[in-house]
């Protein structure tokens, strides 16, 4: 697939890694302009772009950025992705340590992702945000192993979420469906799923555990 990237940090970089290693052709953008991608794309073939290219033709769009520099995009950031292309949220709110207080979140009560697809204008799907990025290198295992861990997985639309769980199985991982996006709650910071490495049981059983009350420590 054609897969463009927003954002070059931790996990976008690692998702550059292992998206290319398994053939797909990435496009990859940062803040900073593709001049600053050299060594990622000499390392992996991808293609560094401009942030307004990076969607262009894009089956999957991959926005791995700072919550607070979300509004910063422009509008017809993702102008020209494929048909029925798919936007995949990374993302956490951190407002004490990075993006400052967000009321939409805190006060209107909707999930980070929920927040997200608002000022993109487009749905999306939220996996990875509780993955520590060096496991996307070290940790992918293929189907059946003992040692296979799983991700959550939420979205509204069934074909999305679909497609994404699918290159999320390639990449090494097994899937949870952690339900919709006002629902994503379940996987935000300091829930039980944040962060673990377990199975799909595991994975099943930490959503299950989570509370929608906002903790302490992510509030603004």
């Amino acid at each position: 697939m054609k897969i463009g990237i927003i954002g070059a940090g931790n996990i976008g970089g690692n998702l550059t890694r292992r998206l290319t290693a398994l053939g797909h052709e990435v496009f990859v953008a940062n803040s900073r302009g593709p001049q600053t991608l050299g060594e990622l794309a000499a390392e992996t073939g991808a293609t560094p772009v401009a942030v307004g290219d990076a969607a262009k033709g894009a089956e999957i769009v991959v926005v791995t950025i700072p919550l607070k520099a979300i509004p910063g995009l422009a509008d017809d950031v993702l102008a020209g992705v494929a048909e029925g292309a798919v936007v995949v949220d990374t993302n956490n709110y951190y407002p004490r340590e990075r993006d400052g207080r967000i009321g939409e979140i805190e006060d209107g009560g909707i999930t980070e992702s929920r927040w997200v697809a608002n000022h993109l204008g487009h749905d999306v799907v939220k996996v990875f945000n509780g993955t520590y990025a060096q496991d996307i290198l070290d940790r992918h295992r293929p189907a059946g192993d003992a040692e296979r861990i799983a991700v959550p997985v939420a979205g509204d639309d069934p074909a999305a979420k679909a497609k994404v769980r699918a290159l999320v199985e390639e990449l090494g991982f097994d899937t949870v469906d952690s339900g919709t996006i006002d629902e994503s709650w379940r996987q935000q910071p300091d829930t039980p799923v944040y962060g673990l490495r377990g199975d799909v049981d595991a994975v099943t059983k930490a959503l299950a555990e989570a509370s929608r009350e906002r903790p302490e420590a992510f509030r603004g």
